[in-house]
Parts: C-alpha cells; structure tokens; sequence
C-alpha cells in the first residue's frame, strides 16, 4: 500500500463519517480516527509489520489481489446460462453518464467487449464501468443512485 492509497483512504473515512477505522493487512496496520467534535481532524497511525515468510509463500496472495474484479462470472441456479458483471470498486451506481443524458444500457440492449455499461462514483471521481464480454442484457440489479458494494452484481448479461 502506497501514500497515495492512504491518504486516499484517509480522506474516504473522514467524508464517510466514522469515527474509527482499522485496517489490517499481511505487512501493515492503519488505525484512522477522526475527531468527534466538528474540527475535522483525523489521526493515522501506521504501522509496519515485519514479515519473516519467504517471498514465494507471498504470491498466491498478491495474485488473488490482482484479479479483475469486473470479470464475469456465471451466476447460479435459473441464471447460470448467464454471466454476472460485478462491481469492481465501492461507491455509488449512476446508469447515465449525466442527469439530462440518456441511459448507457437496458434491458435488452447488445453489447460488446470495450462498452461503458454505468458509472460509479468513488469520492468525487466517476468511474467508467466497461463490458468485458458481448452478449445482450437480461437484467439490471441495482438501481440507478445506489450504493453498491465491491464485488456486488450489477448486470446479467446473455452471451449467446
């Protein structure tokens, strides 16, 4: 993790409102207080954790970190003839790239590898959320506005 994910992170929890966060990896703890009166000041104490494991045992663990989280994958049970397009970061669920735009897809719109199904926006920044497969979508999951969480679906997409 570098300064610039920190302080990004810092600046996450401090318009996010709580009070305290603790974030706890294989080589370093963050601890993140903001204060409770409204001076806006927030305290980070980090620190590092020494790591005695041979780097290779550390691997499987930075590969697992690095998987496209927007991939497809097949959902279950009625739905498993189609692919699950997830949510790769945090943040909130626009459908139209502005307010007097139209929307990116719908029901039943084809798409193609490379096409900008929705927006989410994460601390002031809207990021474009691309197909990477073709198909046609079958279903839209979250409302336009919403929260979504990392990992959460977001569209059904038939590729046949």
């Amino acid at each position: 993790m570098d300064i610039k994910e920190i302080q990004n992170l810092i600046k996450f929890v401090a318009k996010s409102g709580a009070s305290e966060v603790k974030l706890e990896m294989d080589d370093i703890k963050i601890t993140i207080r903001t204060g409770s009166d409204d001076r806006g000041e927030s305290t980070t104490y980090v620190q590092q954790i020494p790591v005695n494991a041979p780097v290779a045992a550390q691997a499987p663990v930075q590969q697992a970190q690095q998987a496209p989280a927007a991939s497809p994958e097949p959902a279950s049970d009625e739905n498993s003839k189609y692919i699950t397009i997830k949510s790769p970061i945090i943040g909130t669920f626009y459908r139209k790239p502005a307010p007097d735009k139209p929307m990116f897809v719908e029901v039943g719109s084809s798409i193609k590898a490379g096409d900008v199904l929705c927006v989410i926006e994460a601390m002031k920044l809207f990021n474009e959320i691309e197909s990477e497969v073709s198909g046609k979508i079958v279903k839209i999951l979250v409302d336009d506005s919403s929260p979504v969480e990392f990992d959460q679906p977001l569209f059904l997409v038939d590729p046949s």
